[in-house]
């Protein structure tokens, strides 16, 4: 049909075709995928048509078949054979590349041998093409098995004006898929890549770690911090924040260890005026100050079990009460808790609060101790020397080697007081490795690691002041060389 008549059929579309355009004209504005365009074509198809079956299915150029997308009848029941429907008559649509109309199939010498046509009793079958760059690469279908008058010209334009719309619909689909495909990638990767804010480290323990906290920063879930005093589990909570929705509101912290019960309660809610001896004014506690913001409770192993109960209130119902006050007051906090203890064991023997510890453990994530993450340590000492001094001081080589080979049960903690007498005791502008000094009764009377750790750090020391000698280790050690050398196998040392 030539463009003229085209503009005639457009001025008679009827009422419900105008609808129906109007409706896959909208589908273009829409973030939606392929199979809820698809669906909703077919009902408008169904419905305009007045067709008793439909069916759209995806022309393989390469294997010469059609896969079936989706099929609906009249009745609203899903189809999923396409063996149902006449393969011939998809086959001539998708290579005459034009729409194709049948009155009477039965009485058409070039279609009624097709066995689905024969089996089916069709009678009356319309079919347009969706043309990708100038390749058929789908197939709208009806049929019907009686004569239908709604077969008419006038709706084989207007479903070829469908098809158009659909395949511009389901191309732009297909490309915010792939593009948000995409974006989920980069995503991923930048996590590898970009380490949390203001946490230093190259290696797999803080690449992991930097993963989890983007990812949870995301949400608003309550987040569990474990691992070794002096990790950085205060740095890892700020870095939560940063990365937040709550990014712009407070972020503040109260470490609940050696802390008298009163005092810390006092210091979390607030208080009333007259509550108690010095209370002369109404006071807002912390979690109440942190208000859309985050709050973060350093040591929650610590706190008292009564203290506990009220926390568990927090937590679930958004609320505080404060001393000495009997007004419920709504406060919107993230809550981030950390601990170098065992919750588990502790809820076991009665110390901590098992619900309280379900509502906290929400997301755990572990902080890993820095014997685990050697491979950051020149960062790190580059990091503190730079900040404790302010100056270009290098860090001599076997100095370096020092600072590698040690166990660091204190963690990154004792790592910048080890750099900070490094400064004090360096004259020039290098420090070697004399000015390395770590006070090894001190660090084992603080260590928090398990007895292998221990085994490890120990086995380490004596090696290094023995020279890499295996025998005088072991002789040192009241154990036998070949002790020492599995203990360094299971190491992996070199």
């Amino acid at each position: 049909m030539d463009i003229l008549n085209n503009f005639v059929y457009i001025k008679n579309l009827t009422k419900n075709q105008f609808e129906a355009l109007l409706a896959i004209s909208q589908i273009l504005n829409r973030d939606v995928y392929e199979d809820e365009i698809i669906k909703e074509m077919l009902d408008w198809v169904i419905n305009v048509i007045n067709a008793e079956r439909v069916v759209f299915a995806k022309y393989e150029k390469e294997k010469d078949e059609f896969i079936l997308i989706a099929a609906n009848n009249v009745n609203k029941n899903v189809n999923n054979n396409l063996t149902d429907f006449s393969a011939g008559i998809l086959k001539q649509v998708t290579v005459k590349k034009q729409p194709v109309l049948f009155h009477d199939v039965q009485n058409d010498e070039g279609i009624s041998q097709f066995v689905s046509v024969l089996i089916k009793q069709i009678r009356s079958v319309i079919g347009v093409p969706l043309i990708k760059n100038d390749e058929v690469w789908g197939v709208i279908l009806a049929d019907s098995q009686s004569d239908r008058r709604e077969f008419t010209d006038s709706n084989l334009i207007f479903l070829n004006f469908i098809s158009n719309l659909v395949s511009l619909a389901i191309e732009r689909a297909g490309r915010l898929r792939i593009l948000e495909e995409d974006n989920i990638l980069l995503k991923h990767r930048v996590e590898e890549f970009v380490t949390a804010p203001d946490m230093i480290g190259i290696s797999k323990g803080m690449k992991d770690l930097s993963k989890l906290i983007h990812r949870v920063a995301a949400s608003d879930a309550t987040v569990l911090l474990l691992g070794e005093s002096g990790t950085g589990k205060d740095l890892a909570a700020n870095a939560i924040h940063k990365l937040s929705l709550r990014r712009e509101n407070p972020f503040l912290a109260q470490f609940c260890g050696s802390i008298p019960d009163s005092l810390l309660e006092s210091e979390l809610f607030g208080y009333k005026k007259g509550a108690f001896t010095g209370a002369s004014a109404d006071k807002k506690g912390l979690l109440e100050a942190s208000n859309n913001g985050t709050f973060f409770l350093d040591e929650i192993a610590d706190i008292s079990v009564a203290l506990q109960a009220k926390l568990l209130r927090v937590l679930e119902n958004k609320e505080i009460i404060r001393v000495g006050d009997t007004q419920v007051r709504k406060i919107n906090v993230r809550i981030i808790t950390a601990t170098n203890k065992d919750l588990p064991q502790l809820v076991k023997a009665g110390a901590f609060r098992e619900d309280l510890f379900y509502r906290l453990n929400v997301f755990p994530i572990r902080v890993p101790p820095l014997r685990e993450r050697k491979e950051d340590i020149p960062l790190l000492a580059k990091h503190f020397i730079q900040k404790l001094s302010g100056k270009e001081i290098k860090l001599g080589r076997f100095a370096l080697i020092k600072l590698e080979k040690y166990h660091w049960p204190g963690n990154i903690r004792q790592l910048m007081n080890v750099i900070q007498r490094a400064l004090i005791l360096c004259d020039g502008d290098r420090i070697e490795e004399e000015h390395i000094i770590i006070e090894e009764n001190e660090n084992n009377l603080n260590f928090n690691g398990t007895i292998d750790d221990f085994v490890k750090q120990l086995l380490l020391k004596r090696l290094e002041e023995h020279n890499g000698n295996r025998s005088q280790t072991a002789e040192s050690l009241g154990v036998s060389v070949r002790w020492v050398q599995l203990k360094l196998k299971q190491m992996d040392y070199k």
